[in-house]
């Protein structure tokens, strides 16, 4: 059985597209999914599934949610070796200062094409000495060090995200690391 791990945009931010974990976890149940297990409240969930195609358990999921809770938000999946090498590609992972809740990694739903990519880049290279957030892109995955902390940041994630032309959802650091730890402990 593959382990998956599902990252739901937009759920239960700002108080909208709510959906209680319990109800979120019932619903990944009701569609054959095994050793169901969600983590803190904006749309964490990890199981195990016989089916390989990725793309067809993500439109499972988005229809089931649609039909149950009036709503789609994208879904972003990754399976536990996938959030693996997104850990082991880190390139800030030798740097002793990062603070792991000011670490942000994007998960994008699709690869984006060069000149996306090289857009996207030009939005991150943009910023100044004042300005000191930190992107990188590899894959499907964008990392972005926020010294400052993601309340005000000058980086403007919807920016980068219009230049890729692909959805995406972001975990801070703390956050995707917890996901693997939930997602070992099904392995």
């Amino acid at each position: 059985m593959t382990v998956v791990i599902s990252m739901l945009r937009g759920v239960n931010v700002g108080g909208h597209n709510k959906i209680k974990m319990d109800a979120l976890r019932s619903l990944y149940e009701s569609l054959k999914f095994e050793d169901v297990a969600t983590f803190i409240q904006s749309g964490n969930v990890v199981f195990r599934t016989k089916e390989r195609d990725l793309k067809k358990v993500g439109k499972q999921i988005g229809d089931g949610i649609e039909k149950t809770f009036g709503f789609r938000p994208d879904v972003i999946l990754r399976t536990a070796e996938e959030m693996r090498r997104a850990i082991a590609r880190n390139p800030f992972a030798d740097r002793k200062e990062i603070e792991p809740n000011r670490l942000l990694v994007w998960f994008l739903a699709g690869e984006p094409d060069a000149e996306a990519r090289k857009k996207a880049l030009a939005v991150g290279a943009g910023l100044k000495e004042a300005n000191p957030e930190e992107l990188r892109m590899d894959g499907r995955e964008i990392y972005i060090y926020f010294p400052n902390g993601m309340a005000r940041p000058k980086l403007s994630l919807p920016a980068v995200e219009r230049a890729l032309k692909v959805s995406g959802t972001g975990r801070n650091w703390n956050s995707v690391l917890k996901l693997m730890e939930m997602a070992e402990l099904l392995g």
